[in-house]
């Protein structure tokens, strides 16, 4: 889908708060609401907005801390990195999940309540797995900066 500056400013607009209003959308990409209705519709169904979705605080929620693992696999046969995907994916603890270039197979972000958690959660996913070499951990101090949000630039 070949998007214009009327997509992008309603792109830009929605993850900045995706609570507000197609009036005042259009208001902001000089659109009608039907237009600015038409074009949510139409970016939605080409999977250029995944979904909608609210970002919560993880310390609100008991989440206090945010470990980066870097995971080497024992073998590197299709199958068996397709099955350490599908683990991590599944694990809702596991925040983000990249296969990924260089020294390490994969880079994992955890949120977790507590190291005994982080500890609990390494027996299941790479200890109990068979497949994963070694693993490297590294411990968040402090949260500068997170986020999803794509970089929308005007053509």
């Amino acid at each position: 889908m070949k998007l214009d500056n009327y997509d992008r400013t309603l792109l830009a607009a929605l993850q900045g708060d995706g609570r507000v209003p197609q009036s005042e959308l259009g208001q902001r990409a000089h659109l009608s609401t039907a237009a600015v209705n038409r074009r949510l519709k139409l970016l939605e169904g080409a999977g250029v907005i995944e979904k909608f979705s609210a970002q919560l605080n993880p310390r609100a929620l008991g989440y206090d801390l945010t470990v980066i693992v870097e995971v080497k696999a024992e073998n590197e046969r299709a199958h068996l990195l397709d099955e350490m995907q599908r683990r991590f994916a599944a694990c809702p603890q596991v925040q983000q999940c990249y296969y990924v270039t260089g020294e390490w197979d994969f880079v994992l972000i955890f949120l977790v309540r507590s190291m005994d958690q982080y500890v609990e959660l390494t027996r299941e996913l790479f200890f109990e797995s068979g497949n994963v070499k070694s693993f490297n951990t590294l411990v968040v101090m402090n949260r500068v900066k997170t986020g999803s949000t794509v970089p929308v630039d005007m053509a």
